[in-house]
């Protein structure tokens, strides 16, 4: 898990988070414990107890009375403050930290951290941009996935994967790449995708296809290694369909989306719901495919259209190293 170290990972949104509801989450090969309390203020610390290991994750939040809490262990109700500090049965004395609470960066309602590590990489600003402009819909399509991170990457900046594993859901008849912009670990991909039009059981099943195009044209901005966008827009909404890809261990990594959207139409407003489930169905769909391939296998055929796979490959053994842009697709 050394490879990516010093990228920004987004661990969640706020909305995920239970008030006083500890939760578990792994990053780069580590297990933690996070939560939220009254205040507002989130708290992450390695999620074994310096006791006997038990999972903080599986205990309880304990309020204070200015607001703060503590997570309490499962175990033994030994109690942890933000600080990683408890006080041991027949002290009224706090102890020294006994964890290392992980460093966060929290800007609005986003959770970010660089596990630790020394940054490389700057968290990219549009994230608040959107925040600021669109309508948070909701988070959808999260679930760690039996694979390996490098395997997870170039599935998502597989632009040819669609007609395949996404077949039934969007009918992509074939694959346009129209440009692609090589800009170091920043990228845009503009694509054209030609599909059969929905029938009426497509529509009646999930309504959302009323929202999209018999080609769709796609804009996909990426951040290597943490983060990819769909920019979309249509006469009905503006969407931002905003991918997260977290490294969790050797063989296990976690995506989820964040959704926003500006709405053109008061019909908008009625597809949320469906929007966020035929993102979640898309990210299903992926992951069964990721969970059911022989990773190592050496690639032998080349398709067209290869070129986003092509800039993960390269960014991924040469970060943190920025190689001068060359890959590249005109119009």
């Amino acid at each position: 898990m050394q490879q990516l170290r010093g990228a920004p990972w987004l661990l969640a949104h706020r909305s995920m988070l239970k008030l006083n509801q500890p939760q578990k989450f792994s990053l780069l090969g580590q297990d933690y414990v996070i939560w939220q309390d009254r205040n507002g203020e989130i708290t992450a610390l390695p999620n074994a107890c310096p006791h006997m290991g038990a999972m903080l994750s599986e205990g309880w939040c304990v309020p204070r009375a200015d607001g703060s809490s503590a997570v309490a262990c499962p175990f033994h109700a030994l109690e942890f403050d933000r600080d990683g500090c408890t006080v041991l049965p027949g002290s009224n004395k706090f102890t020294q930290p006994l964890l290392q609470p992980l460093k966060l960066i929290v800007q609005g309602e986003l959770i970010w951290s660089y596990g630790g590590h020394e940054p490389k990489l700057p968290i990219p600003s549009i994230m608040n941009e959107i925040a600021a402009e669109y309508e948070f819909i909701g988070v959808t399509g999260e679930q760690s996935i039996a694979t390996d991170f490098l395997s997870l990457l170039l599935n998502m900046h597989d632009y040819n994967h669609q007609n395949g594993t996404h077949r039934e859901l969007f009918e992509i008849e074939s694959v346009q790449v129209k440009q692609f912009i090589d800009e170091g670990f920043h990228s845009h991909a503009y694509l054209a995708q030609p599909r059969k039009p929905p029938t009426l059981r497509d529509i009646l099943r999930n309504p959302a296809q009323i929202a999209l195009p018999k080609v769709l044209e796609a804009h996909l901005e990426n951040f290597f290694p943490f983060m990819g966008l769909m920019h979309g827009d249509n006469q009905l909404l503006s969407l931002k369909e905003c991918h997260f890809y977290v490294p969790e261990f050797e063989h296990q990594s976690r995506v989820f989306i964040l959704l926003y959207m500006q709405a053109h139409s008061p019909l908008a407003h009625l597809l949320k719901r469906n929007l966020l489930k035929l993102v979640d169905v898309v990210v299903e769909q992926d992951a069964q495919i990721l969970g059911k391939i022989y990773a190592n296998t050496p690639q032998r055929i080349k398709l067209n259209n290869e070129v986003g796979m092509d800039w993960i490959r390269r960014n991924f053994e040469r970060f943190p190293t920025v190689v001068a842009p060359h890959i590249a697709l005109k119009p």
